[in-house]
């Protein structure tokens, strides 16, 4: 018995329906699992960062380096203040790398069907800087009011300090404003998680202030996903071609066999390059953003909680100059680094073991 004559016409199209579902799906699964691990990895010396850049509006600096931070945080904190703020961090991280991923291969398909380009193109470099760029802006959105969260946590500590005023302590721990009040274990102990700090800063600002630091988060991830796309995938091509070169002589153009797919060590190598571009694209406008989020806690009765992302900028400049518009980009490269290969690595492994 024949099928129906429109019958041929409908499968492919479901079938093509259900594929990009699939791809989808696929991409959103693999990156929020690379991006839960390496969270996990990096998060120590994402605190480190933060602290550093958070500082750069004092007077006097609480640590002379990310070594001393580090080592400062484990003695007062434990392993415990290593960690503070990770659940926020570790749901920015799935989101974050969910929606990089997705968007940015979405972005791709549009970019060749708008060329006239076949699925099976090569993507050229200015292509994949566009389609990573777009992606960026579309995760800054997503990932401001998660990173907003983790940095007001991973400055609780430093608010709890002799280093500020009581009026900050009770700012971050949700106590009544006491200009003896001591600083002391108990109004430690009563520092807020991250959903009650979430629903402050609503209360506080609206759902509208969840956004602060918008514009810091949209330039870091707009510049920073273009650098960091173009980078993996460049790397990751030299390194392909020069493997297909020694085993296959003649085989240098891009393939569609297993063999043009990068291999774990490619992967994290070309990955590990990605991560440092990253970070050494826009590194400053991170710091201003960091510093935006967190002065509320750290400097609530001054007017730098009351600053716009600009006006920050000036701040920061004024303090420091380029020094403190860098503050903690050491810590943050060499983070980076491993980060960005295990991010790779497993992206990438999973997508070469189930499609």
């Amino acid at each position: 018995m024949q099928a129906p004559p429109d019958l041929p016409d409908e499968l492919p199209q479901e079938a093509l329906s259900q594929s990009g579902a699939a791809r989808a799906l696929r991409d959103i699964t693999y990156g929020s699992v690379a991006g839960m691990v390496s969270k996990v990895f990096e998060h120590p010396f994402d605190l480190t960062k933060v602290r550093l850049q958070a500082q750069v509006l004092d007077p006097t600096a609480r640590f002379n380096g990310p070594i001393d931070c580090l080592r400062q945080t484990w003695r007062k904190e434990g392993i415990r203040g290593l960690y503070r703020g990770l659940p926020a961090p570790i749901v920015g991280a799935m989101a974050e790398n969910a929606t990089l991923f997705l968007s940015y291969n979405e972005l791709q398909s549009l970019i060749r069907r708008i060329s006239g380009q076949t699925t099976d193109a090569p993507t050229t470099l200015p292509q994949i800087a566009l389609a990573a760029a777009g992606a960026g802006g579309i995760t800054a959105t997503v990932l401001t009011p998660i990173e907003l969260v983790k940095c007001k946590m991973q400055v609780q500590m430093l608010a709890a300090s002799p280093h500020v005023a009581p009026s900050a302590v009770a700012a971050v721990a949700g106590l009544p404003l006491s200009a003896s009040m001591p600083v002391n274990s108990s109004t430690i102990a009563k520092l807020p998680g991250p959903i009650s700090v979430l629903m402050s800063v609503i209360r506080e600002h609206g759902v509208r202030g969840l956004w602060l630091g918008h514009t810091g988060t949209l330039l870091r991830e707009i510049g920073g996903g273009a650098a960091w796309f173009c980078t993996k995938e460049f790397v990751a091509g030299k390194l392909i071609s020069y493997r297909l070169s020694k085993t296959s002589p003649g085989t240098l153009t891009k393939g569609k066999g297993r063999e043009a797919e990068p291999l774990a060590y490619e992967s994290a190598i070309s990955g590990a390059f990605a991560g440092a571009a990253y970070n050494i694209a826009l590194f400053p406008a991170d710091t201003v953003k960091s510093a935006l989020q967190t002065a509320q806690e750290l400097h609530p009765n001054s007017h730098q909680a009351r600053l716009g992302y600009l006006g920050m900028a000036k701040e920061m400049w004024s303090k420091q100059g380029i020094r403190g518009m860098y503050a903690g980009c050491g810590v943050t490269i060499a983070r980076s680094i491993p980060s960005s290969a295990i991010i790779f690595l497993i992206y990438d492994g999973l997508k070469g073991r189930f499609g």
